[in-house]
């Protein structure tokens, strides 16, 4: 009889996570992170609402912790390393004229601040009488949510940013800090405390097993196993998060830090997109919203408010988290405008999953009872409503002051030297490097190019150049193994995109599993002179400058769902080719716009500019 109620209060959960979604869409609630609407739809279903789910029953408390497990994996995994590493000189912001140092010692100040005034702020808690662990209480007001700071940045296209990576420094810090504080914090208070020692093994094995994967990970023979049905990079990611939660529990520290552990694990071996997508994919799609769904089911709200005590610390929480975030964000008010720092200190409000694992962790102790663990948990839930409505309406839509990518072409030649001069110079900032200018092309590189030239190819030479601190690489040197090198390191040294020559198709398919794009000039000349034969309409747009194909990226929400045949455009615009993630779609009238979707169109230049300006850029939002 348990086991059948244990079935169905699944069913009914699985329901849920999968209504949720669409729900949101069908009432248009995009304001609200999915996470925080199942966490509602929990209270709907739970004890707060209908109470018609049994939290008891061994199959959903299973997937549930699953849920939880894999949440702090991808947490860890979302941590983007090479943002540390990266040395671009910062823009000077149009509003204050003053150049800021590098986003990652303003993130570090902020952050020092924010655990300082969280500090003070907890011991005044400990005061009243709301709390009695004063460690406890600041890691719960001093973290921030990634979960919910990503998407808003990416939102508001703010990631390549000099703003926006200072506020996800901040806080990939805070995520990271609060999580090993937080495994400080229970081998010291926690069943058998004072072996925090252990927790070397723990880190230890973590750097071993880094090395480990460092040195398999382009093997060939992982290449050719990563297909059909071994999957064995699935396979080794899944080993490694069973591996460290089973020796984190074994340290008496939390699974929830080997999983994170994992991630971290996973996000400096510079992962294949696709496994991220596919992690993504189990772990959105699956576990974790049975999980969100759960906290939401756990929660007594009238109980809640049925305490006095509970009712008063709810507001205070509320305010002292602003505090804790808004007072440090002055540290921006330097180099940035008001609107800015105080869109900023809203962003950083947010806090979810930790302020969850320090909240359970801190009732199973007996730190705090179960009400306050509720409490704890609703608050974090309104921070994560009202932070990123309250981001987008304070700091409105992004305009950044330059909008230049900057591209590093290794290698002056007759391949790259025409690309170079046909670039626009409003949206492309290029430097050349070359070991030696060659004598066909010196009268032309002289005359109109600024070549850089280097002794060697050595790596760590043009690393300390800034050779590799742009947004595009373009390895296109005579040596195709000397362009792979360079491009494996580029990918490695975190830039975006990379380009490189490669005329072998072994190399190609190499450097293509890595996410590196691949030009061929032997290829290029024979696919070009077939089309012209085949094709030579085609060719003709693609070298006609007045009815060239152009790329625009679908950005604004006014026109999100929109079918085209319904979009209010009336220009000579052809939309030849619709990219949607990995899909490319041939667009019809029914087709509909989706956001970051990428157009490719052809027309004259100034409808094209036109309905650029419709798409990508939003005056509302």
């Amino acid at each position: 009889m348990a086991h059948g109620a244990s079935v169905t209060s699944l069913v009914i959960v699985i329901l849920a996570a999968f209504l949720t979604p669409i729900l949101m869409h069908r009432f248009k609630l995009r304001a609200i992170p999915v996470v925080v609407a199942e966490i509602i739809v929990g209270l709907i279903i739970g004890k707060s609402g209908f109470d018609i789910v049994n939290e008891s029953g061994s199959w959903i408390e299973i997937l549930s912790t699953l849920g939880f497990i894999f949440l702090m994996f991808l947490s860890g995994l979302e941590i983007d390393f090479s943002i540390f590493g990266k040395k671009k000189k910062a823009k000077k912001p149009e509003n204050k004229g003053i150049e800021p140092p590098n986003p990652l010692w303003i993130s570090l100040m902020v952050f020092a601040a924010i655990f300082v005034l969280s500090l003070g702020l907890s011991y005044l808690f400990v005061l009243v009488g709301f709390i009695d662990n004063l460690f406890l209480m600041t890691l719960i007001i001093s973290t921030i949510s990634l979960g919910v700071v990503v998407p808003t940045l990416k939102d508001a296209q703010m990631m390549k940013s000099t703003i926006g990576q200072t506020i996800l420094m901040i806080a990939v810090i805070a995520d990271l800090a609060t999580m090993i504080l937080l495994a400080v914090f229970v081998s010291i208070y926690g069943e058998g405390g004072g072996n925090m020692w252990l927790l070397l093994v723990l880190f230890g094995t973590g750097v071993l097993l880094y090395f480990v994967g460092k040195y398999y990970r382009h093997q060939s023979f992982m290449e050719t196993m990563t297909k059909g049905t071994i999957q064995i990079d699935t396979r080794a990611v899944f080993t490694l998060i069973i591996l460290l939660v089973a020796i984190s529990e074994t340290v008496g520290a939390e699974n929830i830090l080997g999983a994170f552990l994992a991630g971290t694990l996973v996000s400096l071996l510079s992962p294949n997109p696709e496994l991220v997508k596919r992690m993504d994919s189990f772990g959105y799609g699956f576990l974790i919203p049975i999980f969100f769904v759960m906290v939401g089911v756990e929660i007594d709200i009238w109980e809640l408010f049925g305490n006095p005590q509970v009712v008063l610390l709810i507001p205070l929480l509320l305010i002292a988290l602003f505090l804790s975030k808004m007072v440090p964000a002055l540290i921006l008010r330097k180099w940035y405008d008001w609107k800015t720092v105080v869109g900023s200190g809203f962003l950083l409000t947010s806090t979810l999953s930790l302020v969850i694992a320090a909240a359970t962790i801190g009732e199973r102790e007996g730190m705090i009872d179960k009400q306050m663990e509720g409490a704890l948990i609703l608050v974090a839930v309104l921070t994560c409503l009202i932070t990123p409505i309250a981001f987008k309406k304070i700091y409105g839509r992004f305009e950044e002051e330059n909008h230049k990518q900057t591209v590093s072409f290794i290698g002056s030649n007759r391949q790259t030297l025409p690309v170079v001069r046909e670039l626009d110079e409003n949206l492309y900032e290029t430097h050349l490097y070359h070991t030696k200018v060659d004598k066909v092309d010196e009268n032309i590189s002289r005359s109109c190019f600024d070549i850089q030239e280097l002794t060697d190819y050595d790596l760590g030479r043009m690393k300390e150049l800034g050779v590799f601190d742009v947004d595009i690489i373009v390895a296109s040197t005579g040596d195709q193994v000397k362009n792979a090198e360079i491009a494996k390191f580029a990918k490695n040294n975190g830039v975006e995109r990379v380009i490189a020559r490669a005329e072998s198709p072994e190399l190609d398919q190499e450097l293509k599993n890595l996410g590196v794009e691949v030009f061929s000039v032997m290829l290029s000349t024979k696919a070009l002179l077939k089309a012209m034969i085949v094709a030579p309409d085609v060719v003709e747009i693609l070298t006609d400058q007045d009815s060239a194909l152009f790329q625009i990226n679908m950005n604004n929400p006014m026109y999100d769902r929109i079918r085209l045949r319904e979009f209010p455009f009336t220009g000579d615009v052809i939309m030849v080719r619709i990219f949607r993630g990995e899909d490319s779609i041939v667009p019809h009238g029914d087709t509909e716009l989706r956001m970051f979707d990428h157009l490719i169109v052809t027309g004259s230049p100034e409808y094209v500019e036109e309905l650029k300006m419709q798409l990508e850029y939003c005056e509302w939002c």
